[in-house]
């Protein structure tokens, strides 16, 4: 008996000693010599960078607030606004004391019926001058031309140009919209957020930070939040025919919230943002039992298509930080909550699309899941000793 004893705890000894590998489950586990400080941001790892969430680096990482600007580009294009005439487009053309050349008797049709439609070639027909070629131009210019030509036949004619419908120019709204489609351009300029108002604001799974402004090929990102929530009209756009203003699905803004907390699960980045603080109240806070309240970790993969947040002091290191792109996969921050307070520093770190939250367990709880694993084996080798032992005393 004495034998079957320090067999089942020489295998139990030889088990606890390699318990690194037979640890159950995932872990992160980051010596101090894989952090990095605010002076060597690139001296020690070329995988991925260690962060710790310290006051002095939550002030280095957190995202120059948005405030509220005026545009005066925009301001200066819709002052010089000018509607071009183009085809599919209704004129109306008055000529005053001649009624017979404004609307012809009988008629009883509105303007947009009974005008004058521009052709494909950008031409009209008018009697007496016969083609007036108005595409490209404005109403004002045509009025000056028609007035020049008429005077051959009228003396001093008196002649108004109008458009009575604009359907030769439009842009176009997709995406999460109540009411997605086109926008005519008319001789009121139209605004990217007319444009959306117009098209009954944005749906309740819009993305509104990351919009787009196609324009001749070519996209310009639009922060909706920085320009309705915040008042930063730089955000605006005067549209031009053809334009597409898309409005994105929240489905990318996404975080994953993993590993010692009491409910994990993935987490929706809401129209306001989501911070580290939140993403941990979200899932109902860490598991008090089991979770190593020094490990929280938020896991961002740098080789995503997103701007980085690391500028200010690290501005220095931009040179090694180009040299070393391809070679690092991953910025981790670390939050150390073992005092509660330290939550506030959560409240300051904003998460961003893909992000993983993970906190890793105690050594006390991978020790426990160690012991939870070796007890059937202990217990069956007990009952197969016991069992032994009955039969030779038998």
């Amino acid at each position: 008996m004495d034998f079957s004893k320090k067999l089942l705890f020489s295998a139990v000894a030889s088990l606890f000693l390699a318990g690194c590998t037979v640890v159950p489950g995932s872990h992160l586990s980051l010596p101090d010599n894989k952090q990095q400080d605010d002076n060597d941001a690139f001296s020690v790892s070329e995988q991925v960078n260690v962060y710790p969430l310290t006051p002095s680096v939550i002030r280095q990482f957190k995202r120059p607030e948005v405030l509220a600007r005026t545009n005066p580009v925009l301001d200066a294009e819709i002052s010089a606004y000018e509607y071009y005439i183009g085809p599919g487009d209704i004129l109306n053309i008055t000529i005053w004391d001649h009624p017979e050349l404004t609307i012809p008797a009988g008629s009883y049709r509105s303007s947009s019926e009974s005008g004058n439609w521009v052709h494909a070639d950008g031409t009209i027909f008018y009697p007496y001058i016969g083609t007036v070629q108005v595409g490209g131009k404005t109403v004002t210019q045509v009025r000056d031309e028609i007035s020049r030509r008429l005077a051959a036949f009228i003396e001093s004619p008196q002649v108004d140009v109008n458009v009575a419908a604009f359907r030769s120019q439009k842009a176009y709204v997709t995406g999460e919209v109540n009411t997605p489609g086109q926008q005519p351009i008319t001789n009121v300029p139209l605004t990217l957020l007319d444009a959306i108002n117009r098209a009954g604001g944005l749906a309740k799974e819009a993305d509104w930070r990351n919009v787009t402004l196609t324009r001749q090929g070519g996209e310009q990102p639009i922060s909706l939040y920085a320009l309705m929530q915040r008042g930063d009209l730089t955000q605006n756009r005067l549209l031009r025919p053809g334009d597409i203003i898309h409005v994105p699905r929240n489905d990318a803004q996404k975080v994953f919230v993993m590993g010692e907390v009491n409910a994990p699960q993935l987490l929706k980045i809401d129209r306001a943002g989501m911070t580290l603080t939140e993403a941990l109240s979200s899932v109902g806070g860490i598991n008090e039992l089991e979770a190593d309240a020094t490990g929280v970790f938020v896991i961002r993969n740098v080789q995503k298509p997103t701007q980085s947040i690391h500028q200010g002091s690290l501005a220095q290191n931009s040179t090694q930080s180009s040299a070393q792109t391809n070679k690092v996969m991953a910025d981790i921050y670390q939050l150390n909550i073992q005092d509660a307070a330290a939550l506030v520093l959560g409240t300051e770190f904003e998460l961003e699309p893909y992000d993983v939250v993970y906190v890793t367990a105690a050594p006390i709880a991978r020790w426990n899941r160690v012991i939870r694993q070796l007890l059937p084996t202990i217990t069956g080798f007990n009952q197969l000793t016991e069992g032994a032992l009955r039969v030779r005393d038998w």
